[in-house]
């Protein structure tokens, strides 16, 4: 059985990126997680502790986000990624960090990365 928790477009304030000014003044960064992970037994018993904790875990990633100086998205969904493996019940991951007007001419840039067992 494969079950997927999803945390979808957090926008974080954070430094990302290598030029000067993207260096200099936060920006915005739009992320989004799909957790793989048995629903099975918090489904039955309704009760917290026996699931993943999404508002943790984007606490975590705000945090991680508040205090980023990565130059690429790709260490930073890398980093987003391993944080979210740390739970137990958390099998896999995929990871999208999305830059708006990072490219001119392009609403976005983004990175998608997959972690652990994605299949479940």
């Amino acid at each position: 059985m494969t079950d997927t928790l999803i945390i979808k477009d957090l926008l974080v304030r954070t430094v990302l990126g290598v030029g000067d000014e993207e260096r200099r003044d936060k920006q915005d960064a739009l992320i989004s997680i799909a957790l793989i992970t048995d629903t099975a037994i918090p489904g039955k018993s309704d009760k917290i502790e026996d699931a993943v904790n999404y508002r943790t875990i984007t606490k975590q990633v705000l945090a991680l986000a508040e205090q980023s100086d990565y130059r690429l998205i790709e260490r930073f969904a890398e980093e987003i990624a391993a944080l979210c493996l740390e739970d137990s019940r958390v099998q896999g991951v995929r990871v999208t960090v999305e830059k708006p007007g990072a490219l001119r001419f392009a609403r976005s840039v983004c990175v998608t990365i997959e972690r652990g067992n994605i299949l479940g």
